[in-house]
């Protein structure tokens, strides 16, 4: 996801998982095509199998899945997974799961042709438009494209958003007298060593989303990174930037007190943390509001292209998109689901509070801002 993830909690024990080791030796990927059914590989829409029933039969005998970056803690992954094993009778194998989206791009470039490619990616919208431009991924409509909004995916589904969250600033609040609730406030001496973020911004998306947000908050733009990095290298200079990535684990230990990361990330971490006896709290920064939206897309060399259509189809199903919700995440079809009543009311209100509608760079824009960021940041921190 253009993301270090968020790490595995307690819930990866209870899942029945089998990771592909990454020394293991190749397979060789199996021919999808056959003289009694369509090709797999590519089938562009349910349709073409000739409708969901039939996609889930052709998945059901390839019976596997291989994933990669998604940790079951992000965004309800480990349920999401957990669920579609029961639903379906498809083993999971799910790699790696704390990798990037850079990684998830190698691993699609490396591995081709073996079957322990991945079949699918998550990624952040950045890595989703370049691996699209590269030729890495099949164009597939989930039954549900036409209720996903313009802007939110590529015109043939060669990558369609999910889920996305705001930049929150979340905060021990038993450690913390004040909690930070704007980047302005995290200058504040107060805080010195104790900001952090979740990964490194040249390649994770929720600290690349931090710089951006920050650069919002202080007189920059989408086409203006720039006074995001400049708000860091105050940050550092004040001696309040804490270079530690944010997990469940340095927040329990008192390494992260304050972490940007998303919302849904430090939503997530809330209940985990009060079963800890800390008080995780998450607020979006008045002055900095950045949302973004995590990308699904196909492997065009998927080793189990049924399966990876018919893992597609359920994320974007009503049950998909509300375990999301479940995770804090907002889902791509939450407006329509609203409209037509199959949200989940509750899990919704759950929601950490934000005013306004989201608006969102282009990729020219998240282009620009990356190269901006890549030949800066190190320098801004290290300096």
């Amino acid at each position: 996801m253009f993301t270090p993830r968020a790490r595995a909690a307690g819930v990866a024990a209870a899942l029945t998982v089998v990771t592909a080791a990454c020394g293991a030796a190749p397979g060789t990927q199996q021919s999808t095509a056959s003289s009694s059914g369509p090709n797999a590989a590519t089938a562009t829409s349910a349709a073409d199998f000739g409708g969901l029933d039939k996609l889930v039969e052709a998945a059901k005998k390839e019976g596997n899945l291989h994933v990669i970056a998604l940790p079951p803690d992000w965004a309800n992954y480990g349920e999401i997974i957990q669920k579609f094993q029961a639903k379906y009778g498809i083993k999971i194998e799910s790699e790696t799961p704390d990798a990037a989206s850079a990684d998830e791009i190698n691993a699609v470039k490396t591995r081709k042709g073996q079957d322990r490619a991945p079949d699918v990616l998550d990624l952040g919208q950045s890595f989703a438009i370049s691996g699209a431009g590269e030729g890495l991924f099949a164009p597939y409509k989930v039954q549900s494209f036409d209720k996903i909004p313009e802007g939110q995916k590529e015109a043939t589904g060669l990558w369609v958003n999910d889920y996305g969250g705001y930049v929150s600033i979340g905060c021990d609040a038993k450690k913390i007298a004040t909690c930070p609730t704007s980047f302005a406030d995290l200058l504040k001496p107060e805080y010195k060593g104790k900001v952090a973020m979740n990964g490194n911004p040249t390649k994770a998306g929720s600290a690349f989303a931090g710089v951006y947000a920050a650069a919002l908050a202080n007189g920059g733009s989408f086409d203006d990174i720039q006074p995001g990095i400049d708000f860091f290298k105050k940050l550092k200079d004040a001696g309040n930037y804490n270079p530690v990535e944010t997990t469940p684990a340095t927040i329990e230990k008192g390494e992260t007190q304050i972490s940007i990361d998303w919302d849904y990330n430090n939503a997530a971490y809330a209940p985990q943390m009060a079963a800890k006896g800390l008080d995780w709290k998450v607020n979006i920064p008045s002055d900095g509001k950045y949302f973004q939206m995590y990308a699904q897309a196909i492997n065009k060399d998927a080793p189990h292209p049924a399966a990876a259509r018919l893992w597609q189809e359920y994320l974007y199903s009503a049950e998909g998109q509300n375990l999301f919700l479940k995770g804090f995440a907002r889902p791509v079809l939450l407006p329509s689901m609203t409209s037509d009543g199959t949200v989940d009311k509750a899990l919704a209100e759950k929601l950490p509070s934000v005013e306004g509608t989201p608006t969102f760079p282009t990729s020219q824009q998240v282009d620009a801002a990356k190269a901006k960021l890549a030949s800066g940041w190190d320098a801004a921190i290290s300096g």
